[in-house]
C-alpha cells in the first residue's frame, strides 16, 4: 500500500486561477476505482498500490494539455510502506496521538 501527494500545476494559462483543471482533475479521479483520493488546499492525496498511482498520476499529469495548456509541471511524493499497511487516515492518527 501506498500513499501520495499530487500537485498538477497547468503553466501558461491566461488565468490566474487553477480551479478549472483542477475541477477537471478531481472529476476524472472520480471515474476512476484504481486509487483512493482526497482533495486538499494544495493538492490531492492519493491512496493505493504503487503501480496504480504512478498510472492514474500520468493520466492526471495530461489533463492540462488536453484543456489546451502548453507546459504542465507535476509535483509527485510517494510514501510506500511493505512492513504494514498505512491508509491517509492511519498516517494523521498516528501524528495526532503525539499532540
Amino acid at each position: 500500500m501506498a500513499t501520495a501527494d499530487l500537485t498538477v500545476i497547468s503553466l501558461g494559462r491566461a488565468d490566474a486561477s487553477a480551479s478549472e483543471y483542477i475541477a477537471e482533475i478531481q472529476r476524472r479521479l472520480a471515474a476512476q476505482d484504481r486509487v483512493r483520493y482526497v482533495l486538499h488546499a494544495m493538492g490531492t492525496s492519493l491512496e493505493g498500490e504503487t503501480a496504480d498511482i504512478l498510472a492514474v498520476v500520468g493520466e492526471l499529469h495530461a489533463v492540462p494539455f488536453e484543456l489546451g495548456i502548453p507546459r504542465v509541471y507535476t509535483v509527485l511524493k510517494l510514501d510506500e510502506r511493505r512492513d504494514k499497511a498505512q491508509t491517509l487516515e492511519d498516517k494523521v492518527a498516528s501524528v495526532q496521538r503525539l499532540l
